[in-house]
């Protein structure tokens, strides 16, 4: 076939698109990802002994919120960097809000405890492991998150690839948060968002080679 003919053929032929194809494809990558993060964190790490009783705390459902607001405006980040040509817009606040609540959350704790507290309210329990604990738990929504993106055609390889890997570490640190002994947003506001942000530059990296198209 010519190639005028084949110009023809899809200028005037019914070319059907399945616009809801995207969304299916994150709808099942997204949740298998997830619920990887989840079996890995019980068989690595299990959960709280006294989750029951911290779940019914303001605090703990304020930690989950953290990362689950992130991985949100992740997805509506990568859902518009996925179309050619498309910028982040208005998805980058979205992203950014999140930290800078629990930056300012943090910031309160710090300046309401006396200065012997400080630090100890920063370092918690688990400060030397927290950033990898998160790494190792997106390894099964690294993959999902990217294999999504996979479906789009994006332009920005790099900044796909980072806010895929982010989106991803915000689903893995939701799963985190069910072993997490730290309540201190003093705590979440360093070593979680350094945890999320390991995978974003993780994603930053191998977003042209893994997002060609």
């Amino acid at each position: 076939m010519r190639t005028d003919d084949l110009i023809d053929l899809l200028a005037t032929g019914d070319v059907r698109v399945d616009r809801a194809a995207v969304t299916r494809r994150f709808a099942q990558a997204l949740p298998l990802g997830f619920i990887g993060s989840v079996l890995l964190m019980l068989a690595v790490f299990g959960l709280r002994r006294d989750l029951a009783s911290v779940a019914q705390t303001a605090v703990f459902w304020a930690k989950v919120a953290f990362p689950l607001c992130v991985a949100a405006g992740a997805l509506v980040a990568v859902m518009r960097l996925g179309r050619p040509g498309m910028r982040g817009g208005h998805a980058w606040p979205i992203i950014v809000l999140p930290f800078v609540a629990v930056w300012i959350a943090g910031s309160l704790v710090l300046s309401h405890a006396v200065p012997a507290e400080r630090l100890p309210l920063v370092l918690g329990q688990s400060w030397r492991t927290c950033p990898f604990n998160i790494v190792l738990l997106s390894v099964p929504t690294f993959p999902a998150a990217f294999w999504a993106v996979r479906s789009l055609a994006p332009t920005d390889l790099r900044m796909a690839g980072a806010v895929a890997g982010l989106l991803s570490s915000g689903l893995a640190t939701i799963a985190y948060c069910l072993h997490c002994p730290e309540m201190s947003p003093a705590f979440w506001s360093v070593w979680y968002a350094i945890g999320m942000v390991l995978p974003a530059c993780i994603g930053a990296w191998l977003g042209p080679r893994l997002l060609r198209w």
